[in-house]
């Protein structure tokens, strides 16, 4: 993965981004209706969405960041939830995720799949670790379009050149783009661009 600065991400993530992951985390929870057994939230940060999932269902939650200053913020922020019997850290990455065959029941990620630098090899990854019947929901977006116009206001008196970023971050790969590599894949997944867009697969029982 490409890196972000930490010290730099968490207040933005913290203060700016802070209402978005409630709303991306009840859509997570009408669109895929998982809300027990195992989730993992990639390219965590300080670990926002994967605790908003723990907050609102019965989820194990795993943080999970190839930073070990992202994992130290999420690390934080489980214990100020007193949410260590349930949340759990651990820094590892994307391509070479350290869970078994067929175990995870519900993958997340908000913002990280722009700086996958193999996204084959992610997406092999993460079918393989997936249960029969887990899913996935990964991309990028603000919830809302209010949400989004709030954030965009924000970013840009942080930085000006915030807008001309993220638009580049989206240009490549495209939503086609993501739909070929999951056909290459033979993996069946619905690209949803509704308040950003996300990549949802569903691995198919057994």
């Amino acid at each position: 993965m490409n890196k972000t600065n930490p010290v730099e991400y968490e207040p933005i993530a913290r203060e700016v981004f802070a209402p978005v992951y409630p709303v991306i985390a009840e859509e997570i929870l009408r669109k895929t209706g998982r809300s027990q057994g195992k989730c993992v939230d990639l390219g965590t940060g300080p670990g926002y969405l994967g605790l908003e999932m723990a907050r609102i269902t019965d989820l194990e939650v795993w943080l999970l960041d190839n930073s070990t200053e992202m994992i130290a913020y999420a690390q934080q922020n489980i214990k100020a939830r007193k949410l260590e019997n349930r949340v759990y850290s651990i820094c590892a990455d994307v391509h070479q995720l350290p869970f078994a065959d067929d175990s995870i029941d519900l993958m997340v990620s908000r913002g990280s799949v722009f700086f996958w630098n193999d996204l084959p090899q992610a997406f092999r990854e993460i079918y393989r670790a997936l249960k029969p019947g887990g899913m996935t929901y990964i991309g990028g977006g603000f919830g809302s379009e209010d949400l989004k116009r709030g954030i965009e206001r924000k970013m840009r008196e942080i930085d000006e050149n915030w807008e001309a970023k993220a638009k580049k971050r989206l240009e490549h790969p495209t939503a086609s783009d993501y739909a070929a590599i999951l056909h290459k894949l033979n993996i069946t997944g619905e690209i949803k661009i509704t308040n950003g867009l996300w990549i949802i697969i569903s691995k198919p029982a057994a």
